[in-house]
């Protein structure tokens, strides 16, 4: 079963948007009405970021110090000393036990083991066949399987929740020393022995009762995990994450939120249940969609899929973006395309201008396709060291809300810009291309529902930069009779295209052109060069 998400954030009101089909779940965000993030969630994936494995070490790897752990994937899952933790003999003590069925409690009121040696060596600590807890760090992306970890930790709405630690750590973005004192001591004062807990941003100012409760649906999941690890034999899911959405509203739910439109009654009452669960007043905000057409084609999402996926992306200014992907890296080139230089500005300014409006799309476009590891951005050069910090500065402030860790560097005399950014799943693909509708649907053109949109941004640009005032565009006899066309009560394309730009327009069928082609001619018969 899938799902896709869909939001609208930053002091904006919020809509989340749940299309359910039986090919796996995707998840977008809006924010303006424009799409931000886009996730897909296959259906039965056993492999998420979060969930916890009982695993069995295969084979030892000391030139690599790390170990390759059997979890039930097709590809053995690589676990590093360093992501081991510190508590790991205590965790493998506790894990040995319970197997074993010598204990008989979740509880960790036990004497911890001693830290194991940060510059220690994997093949003095594991050996093959043990058995070993771990959670998924990295869902398996490309040829890889999963990344793990024995630094076990549960995230609720307010905590997170960390077996055999005693340390409170309150999330950094709450500055408020009073407020931060007030979190440590309640949280020290309900927390189980045995357990360290990390205070998240939402739990500023949240009551004991809503502490209370989250800690206490987290020790009841670390409850889960005890009793699925009893007598169980590895590989073995002991604990799973939440599913996609429930995990998208308990880490950015807020008062933005407004509705929540679902197409799926399953996931209607599943959302429902869970929003009463973590945010009781926001309940009434899920509703169930029975429009005829496709939600997404309802919400106008489609549309905006196929413009921003694909090797170039264009903006409406004209500025576009050319994205190449390697084995190693992400490269994003940046056009100012039709935009053309404001002769009222010096170039410097101009090129500031357009990085500026390119770097929202480039963080924009980093979040929509979950891009990972090493990006490069190749910005407009700009001489005076000002603008390059000023592009920096903004750089960092459009990629604010990115719930992604990365790091940006300052741009160098080059104006590139290198961003590292988290990657724990596969990037998203979305396929824009189509078939041919002229060619038996051999070939293939670029998505064709953007065609009369590109078609008015360039007209557009002509009108307003050349300042023609009659204009004949020749294309496809299809589209002709699409853009002449009358639709009800309305006028065509072409009249309204008319009154808008105060500009004289005929659009000519040309059966030579193919589908996607498009000329546009001025008043001298001459055709204007873009």
């Amino acid at each position: 079963m899938g799902i896709c998400v869909l939001v609208k954030n930053l002091n904006m009101s919020v809509e989340l948007i749940i299309d359910s089909s039986p090919k796996g779940v995707v998840i977008a965000i809006l924010q303006d009405n424009k799409l931000l993030e886009l996730h897909k969630e296959k259906p039965n994936n056993n492999f998420s970021v979060g969930d916890i494995y009982l695993g069995k070490v295969k084979k030892i790897m000391p030139g690599l110090n790390a170990t390759f752990v059997n979890v039930g994937y097709e590809k053995d899952a690589f676990l590093h000393y360093l992501d081991l933790g510190p508590k790991f003999k205590s965790f493998e003590k506790y894990t040995r036990e319970v197997v074993g069925g010598k204990r008989n409690t979740a509880s960790l009121e036990v004497n911890f083991e001693p830290e194991i040696d940060k510059t220690g060596k994997i093949e003095k600590t594991l050996k093959s066949n043990q058995n070993i807890l771990v959670q998924i760090a990295k869902e398996p992306i490309s040829t890889k399987g999963p990344r793990l970890s024995s630094e076990i930790s549960l995230a609720g709405r307010y905590l997170v929740l960390v077996p055999f630690s005693d340390k409170v750590s309150v999330s950094q973005k709450i500055k408020d020393s009073a407020e931060k004192d007030r979190l440590v001591r309640l949280i020290q004062s309900i927390k189980p022995k045995g357990f360290g807990v990390i205070i998240r941003t939402v739990a500023h100012d949240k009551k004991v009762a809503d502490l209370h409760a989250d800690m206490n649906e987290l020790t009841e999941r670390w409850e889960l995990c005890y009793k699925e690890m009893k007598n169980a034999h590895a590989p073995k899911k002991v604990l799973g994450e939440l599913n996609r959405t429930s995990s998208i509203l308990r880490d950015i739910l807020n008062s933005s939120f407004t509705n929540i439109h679902v197409n799926d009654d399953a996931i209607y009452n599943e959302t429902r249940l869970y929003l009463k669960s973590i945010a009781p007043d926001k309940e009434s905000i899920v509703k169930k969609y029975t429009g005829k057409m496709p939600i997404f084609d309802h919400f106008g999402i489609d549309k905006q899929i196929k413009s921003a996926f694909g090797r170039n992306v264009t903006l409406k200014t004209g500025i576009y973006l050319i994205i190449e992907h390697t084995e190693a890296l992400h490269v994003i080139d940046i056009n100012s395309g039709q935009r053309g230089k404001k002769k009222d500005k010096t170039q410097e300014e101009n090129a500031l201008e357009v990085n500026l409006e390119a770097a929202e799309e480039v963080a924009r476009q980093l979040r929509l396709r979950d891009m990972g590891g090493i990006i490069v951005v190749d910005f407009i050069d700009m001489r005076e060291a000002a603008n390059r910090k000023l592009l920096h500065e903004k750089m960092k402030e459009f990629m604010k809300g990115d719930r992604a860790k990365h790091n940006i560097l300052p741009p160098s005399k080059f104006g590139l810009v290198q961003i590292t950014r988290q990657r724990v799943r596969p990037e998203m693909e979305i396929k824009t291309a189509e078939k041919c509708p002229c060619c038996g649907g051999d070939g293939e053109v670029h998505s064709t529902i953007l065609l009369i949109d590109e078609i008015q941004s360039k007209l557009k640009n002509i009108i307003t930069q050349l300042n023609h005032k009659k204009i004949q565009i020749n294309v496809h006899p299809f589209v002709e009779a699409f853009i002449n066309k009358k639709t009800g009560f309305y006028s065509s394309l072409r009249k309204e295209w008319q009154k808008k730009y105060n500009c004289a327009i005929e659009v000519y069928p040309i059966t030579s052109q193919s589908f996607l082609e498009y000329h546009f001619i001025d008043d001298k018969s001459e055709e204007i060069q873009l």
